[in-house]
């Protein structure tokens, strides 16, 4: 072939892919109608796309590592079990301006060193300080709200990233999310459901208040955010950051790791439909104007079908979108008032 012939060839697979997304339709997109029956039903496509089958559930065999006082309140590490051969640590943060029933947010970090960044410590030694970048301490936000918290490992982060196999991927979470493909699940799909056995944690200590759990995270704990929001419906609020975009304009048009694809997603539904199924409850959107990973257009584009279906459901005033000035990071003077109205009952 011709240098000529080569240039004017189509070779790059991305090619065919981003033209096939061009033109494609999700098929089950809200295009109006009975928002809730329609719910419904992207709901148990959704399971069966994130491979999210029913099971028993195994005892949570808590384990208490350590407890220790905060100048905010009171931090203790724990483990619990999720489900066999998958034990979760975890840190729970009470605030000391805040009295039982606790309202609790299920903190989630994404591609880093671990849960260890949302309270602020070193990962291997958490006697240490840690100087958390881009507000990403979000525990230690939630106690000075008189929030509590729950920050939940995240499978293949921190300390349950991979340790077992004799080769192990540069990409952390590559080698389980292509192991969850072969069993007809997804990485994704695993992790929601982490959080839900974090629900059944917090609904066995006796001190939260049940109606008020959320759930927030940056990047990939944003991901996860924003599916468990669309499959758990004891979640009462939620606040992804930096991980919210139409499919095409993020993760259908640059590299990213492989724990966020949800195989023929995109034939179903657009990333506005997944977190539509929230709809009423609240939403805290966070973005970052020059994040360039989940580009500020394709965030609003994807905002405008949320906000249809939530004033479909008669709750536009529940969904609102914060742009932080910076890129790829979690913006808290931004995003932490529009929650603390909706918390606070103000706008809910």
């Amino acid at each position: 072939m011709s240098d000529t012939q080569s240039q004017s060839a189509h070779l790059s697979p991305s090619e065919y892919h981003r033209h096939v997304m061009a033109g494609l339709q999700p098929a089950w997109r809200y295009d109006g109608g009975d928002v809730v029956a329609w719910q419904r039903r992207l709901r148990r496509k959704l399971r069966d796309l994130l491979g999210y089958a029913a099971q028993p559930k195994t005892p949570l065999n808590v384990r208490q590592v350590w407890r220790r006082a905060h100048p905010l309140g009171v931090i203790e590490k724990i483990v619990f079990t999720s489900e066999p051969f998958a034990d979760v640590p975890a840190y729970v943060c009470l605030p000391k301006n805040g009295q039982p029933p606790y309202s609790f947010m299920i903190c989630l970090q994404g591609h880093s060193t671990g849960m260890h960044v949302s309270i602020g410590v070193q990962r291997e030694d958490e006697t240490q300080p840690f100087d958390s970048p881009g507000d990403r301490d979000f525990a230690l936000g939630c106690l000075a709200r008189g929030i509590a918290a729950l920050c939940i490992e995240q499978r293949s982060f921190g300390e349950r990233r991979e340790q077992v196999q004799k080769k192990i991927s540069t990409h952390g979470c590559h080698d389980a999310a292509m192991q969850a493909l072969l069993l007809g699940k997804t990485l994704i799909g695993e992790r929601v459901y982490d959080v839900d056995r974090g629900i059944d944690y917090l609904a066995a200590r006796g001190d939260a208040d049940m109606r008020r759990i959320g759930v927030m995270g940056n990047s990939g704990g944003g991901t996860t955010t924003i599916y468990a929001a669309a499959l758990l419906s004891r979640l009462a609020f939620a606040m992804p950051s930096c991980a919210f975009c139409t499919f095409r304009d993020s993760i259908g048009s640059i590299y990213h790791c492989a724990d966020n694809y949800v195989p023929g997603i995109l034939k179903v539904a657009d990333m506005g439909d997944v977190l539509g199924l929230f709809a009423p409850r609240p939403v805290v959107v966070v973005a970052g104007k020059d994040d360039d990973i989940f580009p500020i257009s394709g965030v609003r584009t994807a905002f405008e079908q949320l906000r249809r279906i939530y004033a479909a459901a008669g709750a536009e005033d529940a969904c609102r979108l914060v742009v932080g000035a910076g890129g790829h990071r979690f913006y808290a003077a931004d995003a932490w008032p529009g929650m603390l109205d909706f918390m606070r009952g103000a706008s809910y």
